[in-house]
Order: C-alpha cells, then sequence, then structure tokens
C-alpha cells in the first residue's frame, strides 16, 4: 500500500475513533436510561431461566416480565406527578398518604353501596370521581401551602405525609375493610386482553399528561418556574398557578394509584398502603434525568425509572439472596444506575481510552 493509501487509512481510523468518542460523550439519557434496564433484564435472565417466559394462565398473562409491567403501574403515576413537581424546583412527599387516604374514602364509600345504600355518590362511578376529586383536594392543600403561604414545599408537604394517616385511619375507623364490589377491584386486579388493567391506566395517564405538556406550553412554563420563579412571574407567567396545577395533577395522580393498590386487594389498609412509595417515586425520576433543582423534566424517563427499579425488586425475589440483602443491594445497583448516567463518570472512565485514540 503507497503512502496516500496508508494516510486514507489513518484517517479513516480517526475518524472512526472520532465517531466513538462522541457517541461516548454524549449525553443521552434515553440511551443509558434503556442500557441500565436492559443489564437488569438480562443479569435477572442469568438468575433466572424462565425470567422472560410469558405464558396464558386462565386468560390473563402471567409471569415475571408481567409481574414488573404490573407492580409498576402506580409508581409509575406517582412518578409522572412527582416529576412535574421535582421540575418547578418542588418535592411532594405525602403521595404515600393521599394513596392511603383515597384508598380509605373509596373502599368506605363502596362499602355503603354494597350495605345497600341508594344514593347516588355511591354508586361505583360516582366513588370513583370522587376519589380523584379529594385526591386533587389534598394536592390543592399542598399547592396553596407552597404557591401562595410561600413555605417550603419539603416542610408543607411533610405535614399531609404525617397528618395523611391519621385523617386515612379516621376514615376507616382505624381498620382495614374490605369490599367485594368487582367494579371498583377491576382498576386494581381487572383484565384485559390477557393484560393487567393497572398498566393500560398508567399507559393513558402518561399519554395524555405528555401531550398535555409537550403539546401545549405548559411544559415550557413547567421548566420556566422551575429555572427561576421569580424571573418567570416577572416575565408574566403565573408562576403560582403553575405550582398549584402540578401539585393538583400529583394529588390526582396518588388518587388513581390509591385506588389500584386498594382494587389490587379488595382492602384499604390506613397502615401501610403507600408506605414509603413516596421515595420509590423520588428514586424513579432521579433515575429518569429530572433534576431536583428544577428545570428540565423526563416523564417516560421517570416511568423507566420505576420500570429499572421493579426488575431490580423482581430479579432479587427469584434469585437465591436472603431476603436481609434486598435492600443492600438496591441501593448498590441504584448508584451504579446514577453513576452509568453521570456524564462526568462516563468520560472519568473513558478518558484512557480517549488517550489512546
Amino acid at each position: 500500500m503507497n503512502s496516500e493509501g496508508k494516510e486514507v487509512h489513518l484517517s479513516g481510523n480517526r475518524l472512526n475513533n472520532f465517531k466513538i468518542t462522541h457517541f461516548i460523550r454524549s449525553d443521552s439519557r434515553l440511551l443509558w436510561t434503556v442500557l441500565a434496564l436492559a443489564i437488569i433484564l438480562i443479569v435477572d435472565r442469568l438468575i433466572s431461566p424462565t425470567f422472560f417466559d410469558v405464558r396464558l394462565v386462565n386468560d390473563r398473562l402471567v409471569g415475571s416480565l408481567i409481574n414488573i409491567l404490573d407492580n409498576s403501574a402506580p409508581y409509575a403515576l406517582l412518578a409522572i406527578g412527582m416529576t412535574l413537581v421535582i421540575a418547578t424546583k418542588g418535592i411532594d412527599l405525602s403521595v404515600g398518604a393521599v394513596m392511603a387516604i383515597c384508598a380509605a374514602v373509596s373502599v368506605v364509600l363502596i362499602r355503603n353501596y354494597e350495605a345497600g345504600a341508594t344514593e347516588f355518590y355511591y354508586q361505583p362511578g360516582v366513588v370513583i370521581l370522587i376519589t380523584i376529586a379529594v385526591g386533587a383536594i389534598c394536592g390543592l392543600w399542598n399547592g396553596i401551602l407552597v404557591a401562595f403561604l410561600d413555605l417550603q414545599p419539603i416542610i408543607a408537604t411533610l405535614i399531609l405525609m404525617v397528618a395523611g394517616r391519621g385523617v386515612a385511619q379516621m376514615i376507616t375507623s382505624g381498620q382495614s375493610p374490605t369490599f367485594t364490589n368487582e367494579s371498583l377491584a377491576f382498576i386494581g386486579r381487572g383484565v384485559m386482553f390477557g393484560v393487567p388493567v393497572p398498566i393500560y391506566i398508567a399507559i393513558a395517564v402518561l399519554i395524555v399528561v405528555t401531550l398535555l405538556v409537550r403539546r401545549t406550553a405548559l411544559g415550557l412554563l413547567i421548566e420556566s418556574v422551575g429555572v427561576n420563579d421569580r424571573a418567570s412571574y416577572y416575565a408574566g407567567i403565573q408562576a403560582r398557578m403553575i405550582k398549584l396545577f402540578v401539585y393538583v395533577l400529583s394529588g390526582i395522580c396518588a388518587s388513581i394509584a390509591g385506588m389500584i393498590v386498594a382494587g389490587e386487594v379488595k382492602s384499604a389498609d390506613p397502615h401501610t398502603a403507600g408506605l414509603f412509595s413516596e421515595l420509590d417515586a423520588i428514586l424513579a425520576v432521579v433515575i429518569g434525568g429530572t433534576s431536583l433543582i428544577g428545570g428540565r423534566f423526563y416523564l417516560t424517563l421517570s416511568v423507566m425509572g420505576v420500570l429499572i427499579i421493579q426488575s431490580m425488586l423482581v430479579g432479587l425475589y427469584v434469585s437465591t439472596l436472603h431476603p436481609t440483602t434486598n435492600l443492600v443491594v438496591k441501593a448498590v445497583v441504584v448508584l451504579a444506575v446514577l453513576l452509568l448516567q453521570s456524564q462526568d463518570f462516563r468520560r472519568f472512565i473513558t478518558q484512557p481510552f480517549r488517550r489512546a485514540a
């Protein structure tokens, strides 16, 4: 090969090296989130050879993958609302308590219907609407404290987080009431075309909220408020109303999640319903790349963060690890996922390869 051929060959190598380096450096949140999910699923498959098996039993699809999607549904709803709250530089620690309140409301009302009450507000369809309204009212309470009374979001929502469980226990008289109505149970344990209904609900809410914030100016307004609410106010943006909206939406999402949990077990447990679920929702949002300091947000990636957490938990359940190690393994895996998504960390571990190139 002549010198010109060598130069062309070397130039081609440099071009390829440049492309690889540019790809490694790129801050593609979707790419690294999908990669993290894929790695966890592959590890799960190595742990359990039947992990990817899906079969139809009694007109219902069953398998680990279906369990992941089904278990993810209520947390995905919480993550959707939490993403928008965090995008405004807020936080909602009360979503677990709101789940408990709304589960209690729906079950107590439906039990009156089962007992023979004929008032319209005991009808199953109306019960669902009332429960959603209760969640909206809880979000409205948080929004007023944050947007109009200027309380710190962590303090404002902590109030309802603490008091909410007490409210739920008052509604159920400290008991865990059960019900048999299939209309309400359908939300949590129903099946359509073999797929659990909660999966459809989570997907529908994700689509509706995504269209709302990405096909209108609302998404830009939310990001603007998160970056600088004072500057947004002077620019003519109703920052307080934007904050109020996201907290109300978070409450609505929590109410639907509460009905899913109640419908799944046909019961409302005010003590444990939604317990610590706010932490998993916040963690999923962070895994999805939404910054806790507000601004840009990623709804779909937040839901993928939920899938990552649930894939890891289901993998731990089918593994031979002792249950007491689950939380430690979960923390280590989550840390690894966050490091994988960090551009600075990726730049650090790929630095030797860039020098060689």
